[in-house]
């Protein structure tokens, strides 16, 4: 630091002609601007400056050395002012992580207006159920559904806390009867989600009554996507978030079940590192992913 600030007193004096001027423009008094320009000749073994109460000029040693120092000086203002733009403005790659599912019915749709509104950020999406690491996997930004992250040093920002259903097919009630109490599920073929925390116990509320029930799985999946077409195939009941589901729900697709049950209420975070300054792209996106979430779904789904 000592260096820089020698360096950049000499700069500004060989620029203005005057070390009190020289001062005065970089905030420091003129006793401290003319011990940086003394240890700056003693380090370097070089008179830079010469002067008498009149005027002030540059020795030859100091001219060289002032164009290369200026130029040293303002490669570096340069390089803040690159900084500065990738933390004040969005631009570059932003790199997002999330299930087939979220990317499908949220990202894609909100892509469009997003570029609009930034057309020098580009965005990557990563789509994967498991939980990346963000530094070997390069992400910016991760769309999870779990409260806690184990590494102290990643932010969690609430996106809003989902509803479950259990939904089958017309098909399928049709041939195997509807399940009437929590219980009934035990004998049904069951399409389980196998990431969820413990995915073959089902808890279940209605009012103060609260029914635990385990189940099998006539099939278990990484990928609600899946889940959901086997479902409408009419391979079993599934248990998946509403938002998944809805668009089939409402086009007699699928058909809820039990539906004085309640399934607790699933979590979906937003994760990023936590950084001093956090970049323009990833506080733009995130601020813009929440309030579209919000505006595209209505309050049977989300509860923010």
């Amino acid at each position: 630091m000592d260096r820089l600030a020698q360096i950049e007193v000499f700069v500004k004096t060989a620029e203005l002609r005057s070390l009190s001027r020289a001062a005065e423009a970089l905030g420091m008094s003129n006793a401290a601007a003319s011990r940086h320009l003394s240890a700056l000749e003693e380090r370097l073994s070089a008179r830079l400056i010469e002067r008498n109460t009149r005027r002030l000029w540059l020795t030859e040693a100091g001219t060289e050395f002032y164009q290369r120092s200026g130029a040293l000086l303002s490669d570096l203002a340069e390089a803040e002012e690159a900084v500065n733009a990738h933390t004040l403005s969005p631009q570059g790659l932003l790199r997002v992580t999330c299930s087939l599912s979220f990317a499908t019915i949220y990202l894609a749709p909100m892509l469009p207006e997003f570029r609009r509104l930034y057309p020098k950020l580009n965005v990557q999406i990563v789509v994967m159920n498991r939980y990346l690491d963000f530094i070997e996997a390069g992400i910016d930004v991760a769309i999870r559904t779990r409260l806690h992250e184990p590494d102290t040093n990643i932010i969690v920002r609430r996106l809003g806390r989902m509803r479950r259903v259990l939904a089958a097919s017309p098909g399928y009630l049709a041939e195997r009867g509807r399940p009437r109490e929590p219980a009934d599920l035990e004998k049904h073929d069951m399409l389980v989600y196998n990431l969820a925390a413990d995915p073959l116990s089902l808890r279940l509320s209605k009012g103060d009554v609260e029914r635990t029930v385990r189940i099998g799985a006539a099939l278990d999946c990484n990928d609600g996507q899946v889940i959901r077409e086997a479902a409408i195939a009419g391979l079993g009941i599934l248990i998946q978030p509403l938002y998944i589901v809805q668009d089939d729900i409402r086009d007699g697709r699928l058909e809820p079940v039990l539906i004085d049950w309640k399934l607790p209420m699933l979590t979906m975070n937003i994760a990023y590192q936590n950084r001093e300054r956090l970049p323009a792209k990833i506080r733009v996106f995130t601020d813009y992913l929440v309030n579209f979430v919000r505006r595209a779904s209505n309050n049977e789904i989300w509860s923010a």
